[in-house]
């Protein structure tokens, strides 16, 4: 089913879309590739399993490799810094949308993206298996906007600040996967310092907000491997990224 966006899309959206749909598709269907390895590996171990002993040490092997791969245990965290020439103020618009440049494999492959009224957030309807699962994303954004770039509550440790210059603007984005807490990016906008390379310095921090099991790990790989072709279809390049499992306490 083709993407379908609200009239009010800016062309800018439009055109991030475009450029970034085929490297989503091709994210999806790599991940789907290792989702099946993983399922097949599980269902092969256990074959294994009854091959060479009895039913019940089989169905033991089975419920144990079960639990170890969907236990939710697992936390992702990390930072990630993004240069682009775009102006903050582009920056901060194209975070604060329907369609944040972090969530790109999410919106650019949705059968729908749909902004909220307000222009701060959206949501992306996803449908799959010939339409028996569908689910919905939503995302809520919040601005806090410094135009002089003097952030009244600047915090020493903020890796937007670790060069002197104070962020223009923080964007927080929130989501929900149908309705349950999904996961969460706190955004930190601001100017390059003097003689470093772009305009725009973007200092993305992930938030945890739900457990992931060791099934996750490979999607999470996959993503990882075309992270920075997403971003730089939309004008970022990767200046550092450091995003990784953690286990949850």
């Amino acid at each position: 089913m083709p993407l379908v966006s609200s009239p009010s899309t800016s062309p800018d959206a439009d055109a991030r879309r475009s450029a970034v749909r085929p490297i989503a598709k091709r994210y999806r269907r790599a991940e789907r590739a290792v989702s099946w390895l993983v399922a097949l590996s599980v269902a092969g171990a256990f074959l294994a399993a009854f091959a060479l002993a009895d039913l019940l040490p089989a169905l033991a092997v089975g419920a144990v490799l079960l639990v170890a791969v969907r236990a939710p245990f697992l936390r992702r965290r990390g930072t990630t810094r993004l240069l682009t020439d775009a102006s903050p103020e582009a920056v901060t618009e194209a975070f604060a949308s329907a369609t944040p440049p972090v969530l790109a494999f999410q919106w650019a492959v949705a059968d729908e993206v749909r902004p909220t009224s307000d222009g701060a957030g959206g949501a992306y309807e996803h449908s799959s298996l010939v339409g028996l699962r569908t689910y919905s994303l939503e995302i809520a954004t919040e601005t806090e906007a410094h135009p002089d770039g003097n952030a009244t509550d600047a915090d020493p440790a903020d890796p937007a600040s670790d060069d002197g210059v104070a962020p223009v603007a923080r964007v927080r984005i929130e989501g929900a996967l149908d309705g349950a807490p999904w996961g969460a990016y706190a955004v930190s906008i601001r100017d390059a310092a003097d003689g470093a390379p772009g305009e725009t310095v973007v200092d993305v921090e992930l938030l945890s907000r739900r457990r992931f099991g060791l099934r996750s790990v490979p999607q999470a790989l996959v993503a990882d491997a075309y992270y920075a072709d997403a971003v730089a279809a939309q004008g970022y390049a990767v200046a550092d990224r450091d995003v990784s499992f953690a286990v949850s306490r």
